[in-house]
């Protein structure tokens, strides 16, 4: 019996391969690769997507961070409020600027951060809060935008899981003031290598980002900030205007494979995670959670199942955080999932007969 890959990025891109070949062969022979039309087109088109004003592509996911960061004068004294229950890279912008991250615990339900704490982490610091839609399924942004709307804060939102998700009907991409995308190749929209943006509806904002991207100058030669040498190439533009196309298809087929997964577990002794009627998740990844994850895991790649964890160590208790000096315990439900939470196979090229034998799997060993 074949086993079952977490995510088969081979397959993906061979579905592309035409497209990706002549996206290719098109930037070959323009003799431009650097800022040139291809990026240009591809701000256009992903703005239009995501129904904003303005899209700015930038080297990858943690520069698009930094940036929006950057451009709203976030910095040394500031606080920024982050989830406890993240990748490490979102705390890791808010370090990158100089600014400190605050952590916020999630809702469990949804692992997304819970609106209702932010109060409890705000001080006369805090300059902005940094929700994370994880897992492909927006953060509740209405109480968080109300809430920093309230206080003077600014709202980044960091959608790296999030292509194509929508919240109360309308698509990620400026229900804040600023949007952070990832392209990394295990996205929904993936390139071929590393690649970020920003979205946004202010063209102040905009135009900011695009003079850091490009070593702080609007004019070559004529620096009018300290900026950043982070762009997003015209081969990996190429490319993604190529599987753009392609996106909300492969979102509803990994919504199918959810549902899937989602009806064929529900008698299974592992819980999953709720779905908010104001949110329309992409299911980047489709997690469970497992008070035993260990032994499931192993269980499982016995059968020849792959899978994940993300993530396996919270931000707070990484070593390149212990200066904060937050201990073991001091967010215990950032600490639970962390110890509890497996990412099952996902991705637009797996079968329903693969997620049939991943279910049949966990009925029998879980």
């Amino acid at each position: 019996m074949n086993s079952i890959p977490f995510l088969d990025l081979k397959a993906i891109q061979q579905v592309h391969g035409e497209t990706l070949r002549s996206a290719f062969e098109r930037v070959l022979d323009s003799g431009w690769y650097i800022l040139g039309e291809e990026v240009c087109k591809f701000e256009e088109e992903y703005a239009a997507y995501c129904g904003v004003r303005a899209c700015v592509g930038v080297a990858n996911g943690l520069d698009a961070l930094v940036l929006a960061l950057r451009a709203l004068d976030i910095g040394p004294g500031d606080e920024v409020l982050v989830p406890g229950n993240t990748y490490i890279a979102t705390w890791l912008a808010v370090t990158q600027v100089g600014a400190t991250p605050v952590p916020v615990e999630p809702l469990p339900s949804t692992a997304n951060l819970d609106p209702a704490r932010l109060a409890c982490a705000l001080t006369s610091r805090t300059r902005a809060i940094l929700p994370v839609h994880l897992y492909g399924q927006p953060a509740d942004l209405e109480p968080i935008i109300a809430f920093a709307a309230s206080h003077g804060l600014k709202v980044v939102e960091d959608a790296a899981q999030a292509h194509g998700a929508s919240y109360m009907g309308r698509k990620i991409g400026a229900h804040g003031d600023i949007v952070a995308w990832s392209f990394y190749p295990g996205k929904n929209l993936g390139a071929l290598g590393d690649g970020g943006a920003i979205t946004t509806n202010d063209l102040d904002l905009a135009q900011r980002v695009r003079v850091l991207r490009n070593y702080g100058s609007r004019r070559k030669y004529h620096n009018e900030v300290v900026g950043y040498n982070s762009r997003l190439d015209e081969l990996q533009a190429a490319f993604l205007r190529a599987k753009l196309h392609h996106l909300d298809a492969e979102n509803h087929h990994r919504e199918m494979i959810a549902k899937r997964y989602l009806d064929g577990l529900v008698d299974a002794p592992v819980q999953t995670f709720e779905l908010t009627n104001r949110c329309q998740s992409v299911w980047h990844l489709f997690v469970i959670r497992h008070a035993q994850r260990a032994a499931l895991a192993s269980a499982l790649s016995e059968r020849g199942i792959a899978t994940m964890i993300h993530y396996p160590v919270p931000p707070h208790l990484q070593p390149a955080y212990a200066h904060l000096k937050m201990p073991v315990g001091a967010l215990p439900i950032s600490e639970v999932l962390h110890q509890q939470v497996l990412s099952l196979p996902m991705g637009p090229t797996m079968t329903l007969e693969d997620a049939d034998r991943v279910i049949g799997a966990i009925l029998e060993c879980a």
